[in-house]
């Protein structure tokens, strides 16, 4: 995997996709997602979805204009909303008959040597099974001090417990820019080396949906820890996933550790 022209032979792929792109008046969005994740698992491909939005499904739920702030609403919120989540998920892949196997992880299960393994064998057995897991954080009984920050670093996490060969990370930006794409003389980085400090660029905060947590800087520090342990990774808009994943010339490619060696 050492360029977007080897992403159509990635035999394991995890695709994080975040809140903004899938709820609210995006939640349309799984539709055209799950399509492009049953294409890769037609062609034999073992795919991983790590989803945010659990939070922010179950918003409307409980008659919540935003999002909560604290901890127990953010709880309840996700307990509604994670079943919703997974139900609109399923209910897509029902199309292709392909069955979805819901993983739930604090960051506590990955620091836990125990608790890491018996996540990594029950996705293995999964993956076997031809089974798509869908990867979220527990938020219904994750704390403040004991969360991962972002679906970005889970997925990234992710990725290095199942040994992915590409990991898509998925917003509402086609690709990441050398200062917020909506500032004047933003440009865009097709391609960035391993070992790229990316020095001199100004990333943005989380999206203006206010309904997620992540943003450009999350992605960049989840494509380091990923690319690091070998795993190149794509960060591009889930309106372009399906390209994405066909191995188009899109979004910003993260090399891995193996590049230098290719």
């Amino acid at each position: 995997m050492l360029s977007r022209s080897d992403v159509p032979r990635a035999r394991r792929v995890v695709v994080k996709v975040g809140s903004s792109s899938i709820s609210g008046p995006n939640a349309d969005q799984i539709g055209p997602l799950v399509d492009a994740l049953a294409a890769t698992y037609a062609r034999g491909a073992e795919v991983i979805l790590v989803s945010s939005g659990a939070i922010a499904t179950g918003m409307p739920f409980l008659d919540l204009e935003s999002r909560p702030t604290d901890l127990a609403t953010q709880q309840a919120a996700a307990a509604v909303g994670q079943n919703v989540l997974i139900y609109r998920y399923q209910e897509s892949l029902r199309r292709y008959e392909i069955v979805a196997g819901q993983v739930l992880l604090t960051a506590g299960d990955i620091d836990n040597p125990t608790s890491r393994a018996n996540a990594q064998r029950a996705m293995e057995r999964l993956l076997k099974l031809r089974i798509l897991p869908i990867v979220n954080e527990n938020d219904t009984v994750a704390t403040h001090e004991i969360r991962f920050g972002d679906n970005d670093r889970l997925a990234a996490l992710v990725a290095q417990m199942v040994e992915a060969d590409l990991l898509v990370l998925l917003s509402d930006v086609d690709a990441l820019y050398t200062k917020p794409p909506h500032e004047p003389g933003a440009v865009k980085i097709s391609d960035v080396e391993y070992g790229d400090e990316l020095s001199g660029i100004r990333f943005g905060d989380a999206g203006a949906a206010g309904v997620g947590t992540g943003g450009a800087s999350t992605k960049v520090a989840a494509a380091r820890l990923a690319t690091e342990s070998g795993t190149p990774v794509l960060v591009t808009s889930t309106a372009l996933v399906t390209e994405a994943l066909a191995g188009a010339p899109i979004g910003t490619w993260f090399a891995s550790r193996a590049a230098l060696r290719g």
